[in-house]
């Protein structure tokens, strides 16, 4: 009688790498998703924080009285999804991964609204 060489994988060991790997994937792209969103709203807290700093300090050195509004706002390049709301106290950065809060100084006019990213 001779003996078969058995070589390589079956269908079954194949099929059941394969589910695990699909297991896996399916777990993943849910986490990297949440945490992508959690990087946009930090880029764009830190964008939006950056502006408001740049128009209190370019206020201060010319001795005017800082004023910020939607439109200063806009510049700030925002991520699709983000909205940004200007309240008399805070600036309010959100996006579906939560939101972000930047307080704002008494002594600066502040015109209220809200904008939405749009790159």
């Amino acid at each position: 009688m001779k003996k078969m060489n058995k070589k390589g994988f079956t269908l079954a060991e194949l099929l059941i790498v394969v589910a695990i790997i699909a297991v896996l994937v399916a777990i993943a792209i849910p986490v990297f998703s949440a945490q992508l969103d959690k990087s946009k709203l930090a880029a764009d807290t830190a964008n939006v924080r950056s502006a408001y700093a740049e128009v209190v300090a370019d206020a201060l050195s010319n001795g005017d009285t800082p004023a910020i509004s939607t439109g200063l706002i806009d510049g700030a390049k925002l991520n699709k999804g983000t909205t940004v709301t200007l309240t008399s106290d805070k600036i309010t950065v959100a996006n579906k991964a939560g939101s972000n809060a930047i307080d704002i100084d008494s002594d600066v006019s502040v015109g209220t609204g809200t904008i939405s990213g749009t790159k």
